[in-house]
C-alpha cells in the first residue's frame, strides 16, 4: 500500500505550499511519524518539534483522546450537511468554545481554516453595516506585516509583501496601519514592549482621510506571528479598541495563532483584556489534526442579521464542511485535553523559564533581536548582504540535521512549541539552536 511507504516513489506531482520546491526535492525532509513532542523522520531520527507543527499542535502529537474521538465519529456519522440540517456535536463544540471565550463572545460560525475564518469575518463586517443601514461602510483596514491567510481578502488586508506582490490587483478600498516593530526602541524586550502605543493613533489619520462612515472594520493580530513575532506595545490594543468604538468601526482580532493557550490564556483577547467584535480562530481548535476554523462574534454582530421572515436564510455564506462531524469531534476532544491537562495554565507557568532560555541567546553571532510572549519566541538574525532569508534558512536546515524543528520567516527564527513541553525540552531546543547559531556564516 502507498500508505506504508516511508518515501514516495516520485516527488514531482505535489506542488508544495510556501516551500522552496526545487531545493526541497533535491534533499527531501520527510516526516513519517509523530508522538507528543517529537517527529520521526523517514530515516528513523527523532526531531524535537519547536513549532507545534505550524503553530497548531498545541497539545502535542497523536494524543490518544483526540485520535480515538476521530475514529469513533468516523464510524458513526462521517458527514452531515450544514445547510438547513445539523448534528449535535457541532452545537456542543460551539457551546464549549463559548465557555472558554472572552465574556461577550456568544456565537460561533464554522469554517475550515484560518484563511476562511478571515474571509468570513471580513464579509460579516461589511454585511453587518449593510444590515444596519450603513451600506457605505465597505472599507477594510489591516496592518503592515500582518498575516491573515492567503485568500484574496486576507492578503488584501495583510501586509506581508511577498504574499501580496505577485497576485496583481487585490481588493479595493483597503488601507493599512503601520506595524509595531520598533527595533531601535524595543530590541531584546522581554514581553510587551514599552514603546509604540502611539502607532494606534494612525487609525485616526486613516479615519480622517477616508471618513469613518466608509470604514467597516479594522483587523489585526493581537500578536503578529507569521511575520516574525511582533508584539503589541503596552496600551496599543487598548487604543485601537477605543478608536474603533468611537467611530463605530468593528474590531477583528485574528487569533488563529494566539488562540487556544499560546499566550497562557484561552485567547489573546483575555491576555490583553481587550474585547474585539469578532475573533478568527483555527489551528489549535482541533490541535491541527483536522482542518477546522471558527469566527466568534458578539451578540451585537450576530443579532443584526436575525431579521425578516423566520423561514428565510439570514446570511448567504458558509462552507460544505462547516461544522464537519469528524472535525467537531476532534475539536471537543482537543478542548477536553486542554482542560484536563491544564495546558493553558501550563503555558503561563512555563513562560518565564522559556523567556530566560530564549534570551540566553543574546550575544551569539548575528543575533540582533529576541522577542517573546507566552510560549512564543523569535530570534532575529542580521541578514546576509544581497541574500535575504538565507542565513535563517541555513539555521533551519542545520537545526533539522541536529534534531530540532524551527520555523523561519525572512531572517527571523520563530518558535512556538506544543504546550506539553518540559523544561528539559526547552533546554534541548534552545541549547541546540545556540550550537547552530555559533556555526552560521
Amino acid at each position: 500500500m502507498a500508505l506504508d511507504r516511508n518515501a514516495p516513489n516520485d516527488l514531482n506531482a505535489f506542488w508544495m505550499p510556501f516551500t522552496a520546491n526545487r531545493q526541497f526535492k533535491k534533499a527531501p525532509r520527510m516526516l513519517v511519524g509523530a508522538k507528543d513532542m517529537h517527529y520521526t523522520t523517514s530515516d528513523g531520527r527523532q526531531v524535537l518539534d519547536g513549532t507545534a507543527g505550524l503553530w497548531c499542535c498545541n497539545a502535542g502529537h497523536c494524543r490518544p483522546k483526540i485520535t480515538e474521538a476521530i475514529a469513533k465519529q468516523a464510524a458513526e456519522l462521517d458527514y452531515a450537511p450544514a445547510f438547513q440540517m445539523g448534528h449535535p456535536i457541532a452545537f456542543e463544540l460551539a457551546n464549549r468554545i463559548i465557555e472558554i471565550a472572552p465574556m461577550g463572545m456568544e456565537h460561533v460560525f464554522y469554517t475550515n481554516s484560518g484563511s476562511e475564518s478571515v474571509e468570513t469575518a471580513l464579509k460579516l463586517a461589511i454585511a453587518y453595516h449593510r444590515a444596519r443601514g450603513e451600506g457605505a461602510r465597505t472599507r477594510l483596514i489591516g496592518r503592515e506585516r500582518g498575516y491573515h491567510g492567503v485568500n484574496f481578502g486576507g492578503i488584501s488586508v495583510g501586509g506581508i509583501v511577498n504574499n501580496r506582490k505577485v497576485f496583481g490587483t487585490l481588493l479595493a478600498g483597503v488601507d493599512h496601519l503601520p506595524h509595531t516593530h520598533l527595533p531601535a526602541l524595543n530590541a531584546f524586550t522581554k514581553g510587551q514592549p514599552e514603546h509604540g502605543a502611539n502607532l494606534a493613533d494612525e487609525l485616526e489619520r486613516i479615519v480622517a482621510l477616508h471618513g469613518a462612515e466608509t470604514i467597516a472594520a479594522v483587523i489585526v493580530e493581537p500578536m503578529a506571528g507569521s511575520t516574525g513575532v511582533l508584539l503589541p506595545p503596552k496600551g496599543y490594543l487598548e487604543k485601537l479598541r477605543a478608536i474603533t468604538k468611537k467611530h463605530g468601526i468593528l474590531l477583528i482580532f485574528d487569533e488563529v495563532i494566539t488562540g487556544f493557550g499560546r499566550l497562557g490564556s484561552a485567547f489573546a483577547s483575555q491576555h490583553f483584556n481587550v474585547l474585539p467584535d469578532m475573533m478568527t480562530t483555527a489551528k489549535g481548535l482541533t490541535n491541527g489534526v483536522i482542518p477546522m476554523g471558527a469566527v466568534l462574534t458578539t451578540p451585537d454582530v450576530h443579532d443584526a442579521f436575525m431579521n425578516g421572515p423566520e423561514h428565510m436564510i439570514e446570511l448567504f455564506h458558509g462552507y460544505t464542511y462547516s461544522g464537519n462531524p469528524i472535525a467537531s469531534a476532534a475539536g471537543i476532544a482537543t478542548l477536553e485535553v486542554y482542560k484536563e491537562e491544564g495546558l493553558f495554565e501550563r503555558a503561563a507557568e512555563l513562560a518565564p523559564y522559556w523567556e530566560e532560555a530564549l534570551h540566553s541567546l543574546k550575544g551569539l553571532p548575528h543575533v540582533i533581536d529576541i522577542r517573546n510572549m507566552g510560549l512564543i519566541g523569535a530570534v532575529e538574525l542580521e541578514g546576509i548582504a544581497g541574500e535575504p532569508t538565507k542565513r535563517a534558512f541555513n539555521a533551519f536546515l542545520k537545526g533539522f540535521e541536529k534534531g530540532i524543528m524551527i520555523r523561519t520567516t525572512g531572517d527571523i527564527i520563530a518558535m512556538s512549541p506544543p504546550l506539553i513541553i518540559e523544561k528539559s525540552h526547552i533546554d534541548t531546543l534552545i541549547g541546540t539552536l545556540a550550537d547552530v547559531l555559533k556555526t552560521l556564516d
